[in-house]
């Protein structure tokens, strides 16, 4: 991940439809959802839709796999965690004992 990806990846999450649109595309993985459910939840017409997906594959978010008729949308999760890494890699200076709390924060409850 690069500042050029990074960069493209917030801005396709800093418009409010396609943050909600990758977050549903979270909790439906490993499956997807095919496109014109995903306008249909959020009540946007599909062409609209198609816009904000291809905004999210571009940015490396979102992939897309046809099946039979319908086009299905999955979140890249490799993406996301790439983005993530790349802002946190120099946190603190590399002092881990500093991001204790956001990692027991990311950790699944035991």
């Amino acid at each position: 991940m690069d500042n050029a990806l990074t960069i493209a990846a917030l801005g396709a999450l800093a418009q409010g439809t396609r943050l909600d649109t990758f977050r549903l595309l979270v909790r439906h993985e490993p499956d997807g959802l095919p496109a014109g459910e995903i306008a249909r939840l959020f009540d946007v017409p599909q062409n609209t839709m198609s816009s904000h997906l291809a905004i999210l594959t571009r940015a490396g978010l979102v992939m897309s796999m046809r099946q039979s008729r319908s086009i299905i949308y999955r979140a890249r999760l490799d993406g996301i965690r790439d983005m993530m890494l790349f802002l946190l890699k120099d946190c603190c200076h590399r002092n881990a004992e500093l991001c204790a709390a956001l990692i027991a924060e990311l950790a699944p409850s035991g």
